[in-house]
């Protein structure tokens, strides 16, 4: 009784989260999303109405590797489907070989996030955010900052011209519709069709195991926390929507690091949100991302540093993380600076088999195939 009960709280949360309000600033055309019936749709820009033609010159965009400079590269190079639209290497490398700082993140449902990128609170649209891994010059992914009128040449040829025709009405070729095309289909890609979907929002009590069901008590209990930064139904807090009344745009420092001699405690390569905010309160701090699909989007952490979800487990129930010897030596345990829920916690070894048996039921296999995402010759 227990576990339904636990449930039943949760149905409640969501309900509460879709209270009708006021949603004149959300333009919607007649797109159809790949929602759950009463979920609420995303946000959209005003100038970027949703539609299939937008998606599917997005999705070809995506995929073309003639968006790089040297065409090396393509979105997709850092973004594969079959990895919930990240990539299985600690951090990226760009179109001329320099390799980033950072993990690239998985772009699972990523139309809900309120923020994006791992650490800066004022990007908050796709439209936005995909002008840095264009344009971007430090470090360098695609490359096209002085390349500009040769990459936009390569999509004056007629299949694109006809496809830009369908989307934009005959606007003439530009970035600027290169990058909502983009967006668009960046936006498309939801996944909500996991084992856990089917348990809660469907009432197929048999989607998810004992195990798992146990394993979703421990997560969302008070013991582990684990549902105060992953949280909602896209299991993060970072999320916005059009029923969403509340600009919540959260950062957490977790405990990864405490480097010795280091006044950021984290290592000066990356500080979070403190390189944006210039405050020291920032130091360490990054965005939660989302648990959809967890199990294929390692390795983890915004520095890609932690290998497998069991790791991940056992550093939360430390209450951060110890680096005892080599570059980052410190007790992230220590870090002073550390979330309020970063407290650590004990478990068992069933109950640790149980909290991943949860996270594998937001898996959504479809997702992570559909030849709906794929680029079709």
């Amino acid at each position: 009784m227990l576990n339904k009960l636990v449930f039943v709280a949760i149905l409640i949360a969501l309900s509460a989260m879709l209270l009708s309000c006021d949603t004149a600033n959300n333009t919607q055309t007649s797109y159809q999303w790949p929602i759950i019936e009463g979920f609420p749709k995303p946000q959209v820009p005003k100038d970027n109405p949703m539609s299939e033609a937008k998606v599917l010159l997005g999705k070809k965009l995506f995929f073309d590797k003639s968006l790089s400079a040297n065409q090396q590269q393509s979105c997709e190079s850092c973004h594969f489907q079959a990895f919930a639209f990240a990539e299985n290497r600690s951090v990226s490398q760009g179109s001329t070989g320099e390799i980033h700082r950072r993990n690239a993140p998985a772009l699972v449902n990523i139309a809900y996030n309120k923020t994006l990128t791992w650490a800066h609170d004022g990007i908050t649209t796709l439209e936005r955010q995909i002008l840095i891994p264009m344009f971007g010059e430090s470090p360098i992914e695609l490359g096209i900052t002085g390349h500009e009128a040769k990459v936009l040449a390569r999509f004056d040829s007629q299949v694109y011209q006809a496809l830009f025709e369908q989307a934009f009405d005959g606007q003439p070729l530009s970035f600027e519709l290169i990058v909502k095309a983009l967006a668009s289909y960046v936006r498309s890609l939801i996944s909500l069709n996991s084992p856990f979907d089917r348990y809660a929002y469907f009432g197929d009590d048999d989607a998810i195991s004992a195990s798992a069901i146990r394993g979703m008590d421990l997560f969302f209990s008070e013991r582990l926390e684990c549902h105060h930064c992953h949280g909602g139904f896209n299991f993060t807090q970072s999320t916005g929507h059009e029923q969403q009344l509340l600009d919540r745009r959260p950062f957490h420092n977790t405990g990864l690091y405490n480097v010795e001699g280091s006044s950021a405690g984290y290592p000066q390569k990356d500080i979070g949100l403190a390189e944006i905010s210039t405050l020291a309160k920032d130091n360490g701090r990054f965005r939660a991302p989302t648990l959809r699909n967890i199990r294929y989007s390692g390795p983890y952490m915004h520095d890609g540093s932690v290998a497998t979800l069991s790791e991940v487990i056992d550093i939360y129930a430390a209450g951060g993380r110890n680096i005892a010897h080599g570059l980052y030596q410190g007790d992230g345990r220590a870090n002073p600076l550390k979330s309020q829920f970063i407290k650590g916690f004990e478990l068992t070894a069933e109950e640790k088999q149980d909290l991943l048996a949860f996270l594998d039921t937001l898996t959504d296999q479809a997702f992570l195939t559909s030849s709906k995402h794929q680029l079709s010759e």
